[in-house]
């Protein structure tokens, strides 16, 4: 089912509908009626309202252009009454011009507020007041399994649709990223990015980051495909440190520049950056990683922890490779992510 342009009336009815009819209902709140129907269509309408389209201008030199391109689009979710607004932080990653999108064809400037490596979270500002009235922040770790949710993206192509809450667990990723407690939903949807995931009381749960094709993430079930959320349980803790410093101290953690895979019970590196740590110390692509400080590796999630666990993030690791059927021993100096960016936010 894939509702990309209804009325938040009819939006309701399928939550509704959704949430009453689901093939587990002890798992659900019961349906509403009466006046708690009018006051959760206040509140959905309220959350569609306060998603908006973002547009970002990298630096000419970013090292993240080779990935993501220089101009970036996707949405973001005013979260505060002073034009504060939250988006996926890869939209707005060494970004030096960021534009805000809103429904009556507004066009507002915005800087980067703060950009968390940790969390993948990005706080934009606007620079000219919004007059849209701030989402509240619910809980995700609360959500019942399979309940149904709304997804907003902002934008001129904008849209709304519902989606059932398929699997919440740990995410881990090729590219040196790992959270707990990630989001998936389904059916999928193209406009993901900075997308916002409420709830049916128009509370923000999570903020869209990627198409998954295994939203499930079951061994033994079908593969589904979907999208991830990163979960607003996250931001909590750091939101006064994010605005304060531009960075979550959890963000100033080891890197050394590579990306990598799980295959056939090891982990296998995909790719290299240029100038990287990785790249400097004489790793390749197809090379396996055995072990790091001594610490044995089978997982992607083990290799991760253990990088950024170790230590300061400048320092000294070991990696021990395996390549063809030889065992090499090599010395990398990781450098603080962070510090890699070609523009950073410093906060407030």
């Amino acid at each position: 089912m894939t509702l990309l342009r209804l009325g938040i009336g009819a939006l309701l009815s399928l939550i509704v509908t959704a949430a009453s009819g689901a093939a587990s209902p002890p798992a659900l709140a019961p349906a509403p009626v009466g006046g708690e129907l009018e006051a959760m269509s206040r509140a959905l309408q309220r959350a569609h309202a306060a998603v908006i389209g973002v547009r970002a201008f990298a630096v000419e030199n970013a090292r993240s252009n080779a990935v993501l391109g220089r101009t970036r689009e996707g949405s973001g979710v005013v979260i505060g009454g002073d034009g504060l607004v939250l988006t996926i932080g890869y939209l707005i990653l060494e970004a030096d011009q960021v534009q805000l999108e809103l429904d009556d064809e507004r066009i507002v400037p915005a800087r980067v507020l703060a950009y968390d490596v940790a969390t993948g979270f990005g706080l934009l500002q606007a620079l000219t007041p919004l007059r849209l009235a701030p989402v509240p922040l619910g809980r995700s770790a609360s959500m019942a399994p399979k309940e149904s949710l709304m997804i907003a993206s902002g934008g001129e192509d904008g849209a709304v649709s519902v989606v059932r809450l398929v699997s919440r667990r740990a995410f881990v990723a090729y590219w040196e990223y790992r959270i707990d407690g990630a989001l998936f939903t389904t059916p999928p949807r193209g406009d993901h990015s900075g997308a916002g995931l409420f709830n049916s009381r128009g509370e923000l749960i999570g903020i869209g980051s990627l198409y998954v094709t295994d939203a499930l993430g079951a061994a033994d079930g079908p593969r589904i495909p979907g999208n991830m959320f990163v979960p607003i349980d996250l931001l909590n803790p750091v939101l006064d440190e994010l605005r304060r410093n531009g960075s979550s101290r959890a963000s100033h953690r080891a890197w050394i520049g590579i990306n990598a895979i799980e295959l056939e019970g090891q982990v296998r590196v995909l790719r290299v950056n240029d100038d990287s740590p990785a790249d400097a110390a004489g790793v390749q692509p197809g090379d396996s990683i055995v072990s790091i400080d001594g610490t044995a590796i089978a997982a992607l999630d083990a290799l991760w922890q253990s990088l950024w666990a170790g230590g300061a993030p400048e320092r000294e690791v070991t990696l021990e490779i395996r390549r063809g059927g030889e065992t090499k021993t090599l010395k990398l100096q990781t450098v603080d992510r962070m510090q890699t960016l070609r523009r950073t936010a410093e906060g407030i």
